[in-house]
């Protein structure tokens, strides 16, 4: 479609972003998105994934009651397509049409009473957000008037995923009670969560009163001649590299910089998630600096181990999955096993992890893992019905 420009998905980020510290905004990103591929509306969920609970949660403009009876009358299995998207590879639209046929969706009970009376058609769902106690949905549905969703459609929606994942896991952990509409730096100390703000170069230009006890600790983060740093020497080039990426424009930092796990072997699990602070936007009220690093500690917060390696060092998730295996100590043959491929398909993803991850051995891929640690040990958790799309 003509609407998905670069400058589109550029403008598009920059509002994503800007919701990390002003969540009311969600509304009209997500009108947005639907205006952009020709849907008919589009929600997006943060929900637990215990007890289904969401943390945020918006839609463009919709029928309200139609959205109540879809939320309450139908379980997570009844929604075609809605478990291929939770149980598939974050960042990976999935089109309803792609797990099934046109005739077999509409012999769904969901379709015939739900989505055709609305005159819908399907739905694509990516999965922006996965950690050990929540799971993100971006939902996009189109209408009975217009053509399948697209694959240029998809990857428009591939593309703001990363970028949806870093807003709403920096904004899940801010007080935004306490974060004044001007958005002056002196609200940051009253901020309970630890934020450096830094140069391109990752030269500490403020950090709050949270960040600085951390920062007099050495650990997780630490400064060196006034650029920050961290322990682990690969997790602090990819922070430097996000925080690089982040003083361009906001499309080229993509996934670097979410969910870096920045501790120590033998500290206390920490995350860094890295903001883009760019010039037209809320967030310019942070400059001149050019990135806001949020320190997490939540232990359950931690990023899936898939998640870690595909953004440290741009893996597939794949390739990410049989990291974790090799990385483990498991043979080959184990490891095609248990994830039930053919032994030359692993030695081909083998291949791939050694040259991305500048090793030669399976004895440097679990010194690896065993540097990168927390969170590495983390397990997926079950999926869970979210507030969903057709």
């Amino acid at each position: 479609m003509g609407g998905l420009t670069s400058e589109v998905l550029s403008s598009t980020i920059g509002e994503i972003y800007d919701c990390a510290l002003n969540p009311a905004g969600w509304t009209d990103v997500l009108t947005r998105i639907t205006q952009t591929i020709d849907a008919a509306y589009t929600t997006i969920a943060l929900a637990s994934a215990t007890d289904n609970r969401g943390r945020f949660a918006a839609q463009s403009p919709w029928d309200p009651a139609q959205m109540r009876t879809l939320q309450e009358d139908y379980d997570f299995d009844q929604i075609p397509g809605l478990k291929a998207a939770v149980d598939g590879d974050i960042d990976r639209p999935l089109t309803t049409l792609s797990t099934m046929s046109e005739a077999e969706l509409e012999q769904t009970p969901f379709f015939q009473n739900w989505a055709r009376p609305q005159g819908l058609r399907e739905g694509c769902m990516t999965k922006f957000v996965h950690t050990a106690d929540r799971i993100g949905l971006l939902g996009c549905t189109i209408g009975m008037n217009r053509g399948i969703i697209t694959v240029e459609e998809q990857r428009f929606l591939a593309l703001l995923s990363p970028h949806l994942r870093r807003a709403s896991l920096i904004g899940d952990l801010l007080d935004h009670a306490r974060v004044v509409a001007s958005l002056y730096r002196e609200a940051l100390d009253n901020l309970a969560v630890p934020i450096v703000l830094t140069g391109a170069d990752g030269t500490i230009l403020y950090a709050n009163a949270s960040a600085e006890v951390m920062l007099s600790a050495k650990s997780p983060i630490l400064s060196r001649n006034g650029v920050l740093h961290v322990q682990n020497a690969v997790v602090g080039r990819a922070l430097l590299d996000a925080i690089a990426g982040a003083s361009n424009a906001d499309t080229s930092l993509g996934a670097r910089g979410i969910g870096l796990p920045i501790s120590g072997i033998d500290q206390a699990p920490a995350v860094a998630y890295v903001l883009p602070l760019t010039d037209g936007t809320a967030r310019a009220a942070f400059r001149p600096a050019c990135a806001a690093i949020f320190i997490s500690t939540t232990t359950s917060a931690s990023p899936l181990p898939e998640a870690v390696l595909t953004t440290l060092f741009n893996l597939t998730p794949a390739e990410a999955r049989v990291l974790l295996r090799i990385g483990s100590g498991l043979t080959p043959s184990k490891s095609a096993l248990s994830l039930g491929i053919s032994e030359s398909t692993l030695k081909t993803h083998l291949r791939r992890i050694f040259a991305k991850t500048g090793t030669a051995r399976q004895a440097d891929l679990v010194k690896l893992v065993a540097n990168i640690g927390t969170p590495l040990a983390a397990s997926v958790p079950p999926a869970h019905k979210l507030a969903p799309s057709v």
